[in-house]
């Protein structure tokens, strides 16, 4: 079983369920902001980042998934975009938690940098109108940052169980 998980990254099907449910959660982001006016917030937009990061590692490893160039950067994107999204919900987390939020702030808007302003380029899904300390939502009794931890986290370590299992059993990425 362990050997089909190590191959599982020459597949298309496999980079394709990763994208699938990237994408599922971007819809989700979307739904929560118009379905259900909740307006995101810096930490929530920056997060919605990182899961279009899954996303796009997912579609580099969907093209290309036999050459291994490609596949080592899908898994670099992949990584790097599940412990950045980790460490975001983890900070949206304990501002929300904060005792005294005073000395806990949220920047007002996106700093996104002066090459990729995603915020004006797409304000539709990339401005944060939301205030970061509020509990506008919560599920099972974890508010959505929590979720989104738990979530970046399962990335996370799926990603680096794949790159390990390859670099173990296959002697490479």
């Amino acid at each position: 079983m362990l050997h089909a998980v190590s191959l599982s990254a020459e597949r298309r099907s496999a980079w394709f369920l990763l994208l699938l449910s990237a994408s599922a959660l971007f819809g989700c982001a979307l739904y929560f902001q118009f379905g259900l006016a909740l307006e995101p917030c810096v930490k929530c937009v920056y997060q919605r980042v990182a899961v279009v990061g899954i996303g796009a590692a997912a579609l580099l490893g969907f093209i290309a998934p036999r050459l291994a160039p490609v596949r080592f950067l899908a898994f670099a994107l992949w990584l790097v975009s599940a412990i950045w999204g980790w460490f975001i919900a983890s900070e949206h987390l304990a501002l929300q938690n904060a005792k005294n939020a005073f000395f806990m702030t949220c920047d007002s808007f996106p700093n996104f940098p002066d090459w990729a302003p995603l915020h004006q380029w797409f304000p539709t899904l990339f401005s944060a109108p939301g205030v970061c300390g509020d509990i506008e939502w919560s599920f099972a009794g974890l508010s959505m940052p929590a979720w989104m931890q738990i979530i970046f986290a399962a990335y996370a370590l799926i990603g680096i169980a794949v790159v390990l299992l390859r670099l173990l059993r296959l002697h490479r990425i």
